[in-house]
């Protein structure tokens, strides 16, 4: 028996593609999903009848990533993040995540929480963003070079307790761990750029950042113990300001940015062969959908944006235990049957649910 579709609903789809949105947040186009998979598309995206057979997610897949890169070009981050909008969030469901993700609603202590632990992330954001305001409103490369020194130093606390956990058996999730280190290899490239630009030529600079950095290593992995949810919501708040920081840099400077060549160091790493682990810190998007050029000074802190930008948005999503899913976990044959992608392993939020489960749970076999 055949299915009719009327004009209005034709017309609803072809002007409103279900698999891309604008995000007012963000600023830019990326790809709606109904779970954490950033690959998965919308199941109501179904428009065959019942005698027709279902296409395959790969080709779903290979016809998003195609439009995301004929768009790449288009697309340009021009709104800022603000970490206070983030507080509004939490009215949608748990923090992170929508409730077309199938999230129960917090509880009234657990928005308290949330409420409070934000509050403190900003006030400390905001008060060292006046610090640097006041030491460097007028040296950018030497700012920059600060912020690269301490943007990178949360991914490898958060590895470090991660593997912590792993000895004593709590814990076992590979997609973390690849994240994580991406992302920190991410922003040790963006040091390297600005060591090359020269923000590191006086000691006080090095001193500073180098002790600002082993601080906030150990506040990190403090608070990533007792709070994940806290330390992910804090990087996040560090990453939307270096966003903001390098998109008022852009707009000021971006007349003599294209004037100048861009380092070695920026075109070896956003236009090199090996790619997998550029690919792997973006989890909004499928691999292989963004490929930089860089043609300048300018095309290289654009870049950088948009990885800071890429930063706030994993972050975000880590804030809901157990979203996080590395861009490469799930690709070809496993999109058909989301049951390839699940794997059994140890899981635990924060030292106090470690030792609980440990207590009352049996370590469990693992699927690698």
């Amino acid at each position: 028996m055949a299915t009719s579709i009327s004009p209005f609903h034709v017309s609803r789809i072809l002007n409103s593609p279900p698999f891309l949105h604008k995000s007012n947040a963000f600023g830019f186009s990326s790809v709606s999903c109904c779970s954490v998979n950033p690959l998965r598309l919308c199941s109501n995206f179904n428009l065959r009848s019942v005698s027709q057979p279902r296409p395959s997610s790969r080709r779903l897949v290979r016809v998003v990533a195609t439009i995301l890169q004929e768009d790449e070009e288009k697309v340009v981050v021009e709104e800022s993040f603000n970490p206070k909008g983030f507080l509004e969030k939490e009215n949608e469901g748990t923090y992170g995540v929508s409730p077309s993700d199938g999230a129960l609603p917090s509880s009234g202590l657990e928005k308290w929480t949330i409420k409070l632990e934000q509050s403190i992330n900003i006030l400390l954001t905001e008060s060292v963003i006046k610090i640097l305001d006041t030491l460097y409103h007028d040296r950018d490369y030497a700012r920059f070079y600060v912020l690269e020194t301490i943007a990178r130093v949360p991914y490898f606390a958060f590895v470090s307790v991660l593997h912590m956990y792993e000895s004593f058996g709590w814990w076992r999730r590979a997609d973390y761990l690849k994240v994580h280190f991406a992302e920190s290899w991410n922003e040790m490239h963006h040091l390297l750029i600005m060591e090359e630009l020269g923000g590191n030529s006086w000691w006080v600079d090095r001193f500073l950042a180098q002790h600002i950095a082993a601080f906030y290593y150990f506040m990190t992995v403090f608070i990533y113990i007792l709070s994940p949810r806290m330390a992910y919501h804090f990087s996040e708040c560090v990453e939307s300001h270096a966003f903001e920081t390098y998109d008022k840099f852009i707009k000021s400077q971006g007349d003599e940015l294209k004037r100048l060549p861009a380092p070695e160091v920026a075109v070896r790493y956003y236009t090199g062969d090996d790619m997998y682990l550029f690919d792997e810190f973006q989890t909004s998007r499928p691999p292989n959908t963004r490929r930089p050029k860089i043609d300048n000074l300018y095309d290289v802190f654009c870049n950088i944006r948009e990885d800071e930008a890429e930063h706030c948005k994993t972050m975000k999503v880590c804030q809901t235990h157990g979203n996080l899913r590395s861009p490469h976990s799930c690709t070809g044959d496993a999109l058909e049957d989301d049951e390839g992608c699940v794997l059994l392993e140890a899981d635990c939020a924060g030292i106090a649910d470690c030792i609980k489960k440990s207590i009352r749970e049996p370590p469990s076999a693992t699927k690698t």
